[in-house]
């Protein structure tokens, strides 16, 4: 029993340093700051639109995103520890290409579909071995604590990048994050083990009659015939896109208020939305996944809109309101994985997982690009604050109308539209 547990924390610190090793998604404000500087100087170096800043994290995460729906399905059948493998070396190609490059399409291949591949493999490998291996009571706070690491990666690669972009320049400092990742990753790769076919840990509650109903394995065509699965794709779009589109921007908003020390106010929002991630998991472990959902959405559209009213030279409250933010967005990553294994099983986890991770993709997409035209146009972000406040309001209502499908609902619907008496 305790070499079982001790192996399940094992694979669980290799998916959280795996997840610590792919994070420099989250770190794009920093590298975007250099290259708008680069534009602003017209040193010839990047001949970019400033509307087109944001291409390259936009197309990393929708890149990201539904790769994620293929590695789910490769570490469900295959092995995770190849899974990471293939994502260490895709991430470390993309930005290796980059590193030779400052034409716009360049990092478009690079960062945006090489990356955000290796991204999408390397994420999809971490936290489906994890949850395997711990009880159902447990899934929220494990998923918490293996994608804390995403979250948490710009802790160090926000001031790392600052200093290697200073002392080498942004080329040399993608060759060098491309290089390291590949060898942490594909290390950690080793300890990642589904358990054996049939284990069920010593503390999962026996199956009643009720539970065995309710709670079924779901293939991914079954799934998407159920209504609770687009419920919890759309409330996913809006919040992880509100969420990163504060993130692709918050470096260029600090700046103008703390000048080189904006990397710090990137590194607290992610110790932001790594504790979000951790405690989300563990509390709605307790509340449920709907209720928690609701509290963090209501939380969110607060915190965006209150960006209304603070300036660049109100440091205190911009960095609150960043940590803040990193938080509430953080919870999306550990409450959406967990509800998913509670709604439609364990059983096609990782591909289940992958298709409701697309929404995070398509938002992360839509609204960084929208809020950069609507800067471009206006010389304001404040519109896209007031949108993303409105719809974050809306997916907190929708929040509370999900439910996991019952089997005997499912009886009663036909390709996910609901009949009369379905719950």
């Amino acid at each position: 029993m305790n070499q079982i547990k001790n192996l399940g924390w094992r694979v669980t610190f290799a998916g959280l340093g795996i997840n610590l090793a792919l994070g420099i998604l989250y770190t794009w404000s920093i590298f975007k700051e250099s290259i708008s500087a680069s534009i602003k100087a017209g040193d010839g170096l990047f001949n970019w639109s400033p509307a087109a800043l944001n291409d390259p994290y936009a197309v990393g995460c929708l890149v990201f995103a539904f790769t994620m729906i293929f590695a789910g399905r490769l570490q469900d059948r295959i092995s995770p520890r190849i899974t990471a493998v293939i994502g260490a070396i895709l991430t470390s190609a993309g930005l290796i290409l980059i590193s030779f490059s400052t034409l716009w399409i360049s990092w478009i291949m690079g960062f945006g579909i090489l990356t955000g591949m290796g991204l999408g493999f390397g994420y999809a490998s971490a936290t489906p071995p994890a949850i395997k291996w711990f009880p159902p009571a447990k899934t929220g706070m494990i998923a918490g604590i293996v994608v804390a690491g995403f979250g948490l990666a710009s802790v160090y690669i926000a001031p790392l990048g600052v200093f290697l972009i200073n002392g080498f320049g942004l080329s040399r400092a993608m060759l060098i994050f491309g290089l390291a990742f590949l060898i942490i990753v594909s290390v950690l790769a080793r300890f990642l083990v589904n358990p054996p076919r049939g284990y069920v840990h010593p503390a999962t509650p026996k199956p009643t009659t009720k539970s065995v109903a309710g709670i079924i394995d779901h293939t991914p065509g079954e799934m998407m015939k159920t209504n609770a699965f687009y419920k919890l794709w759309v409330i996913f779009c809006i919040a992880s896109g509100a969420g990163l589109m504060i993130i692709s921007g918050v470096a260029g908003m600090a700046k103008q208020g703390m000048g080189d020390a904006a990397w710090l106010v990137v590194a607290l929002m992610d110790v932001g939305n790594a504790s979000g991630r951790v405690a989300a998991g563990m509390l709605s472990d307790h509340i449920g996944r709907a209720n928690t959902l609701f509290i963090i959405l209501i939380f969110q559209a607060f915190v965006i809109f209150s960006l209304l009213f603070i300036t660049p030279g109100q440091i205190i409250l911009l960095v609150v309101a960043a940590t803040l933010i990193g938080f509430n967005y953080g919870t999306n990553l550990s409450l959406f994985p967990s509800a998913t294994k509670d709604f439609f099983g364990l059983k096609n986890f990782g591909v289940n997982y992958g298709l409701v991770f697309s929404a995070w993709g398509v938002g992360g997409f839509i609204f960084p690009r929208v809020s950069q035209m609507i800067l471009a146009q206006t010389q304001s972000p404040k519109i896209a604050y007031i949108l993303a406040s409105v719809l974050l309001l809306g997916s907190a209502i929708l929040a509370l109308m999900t439910k996991a499908p019952s089997a005997e609902a499912e009886k009663n619907s036909f390709m996910g539209v609901a009949l009369p008496g379905e719950n």
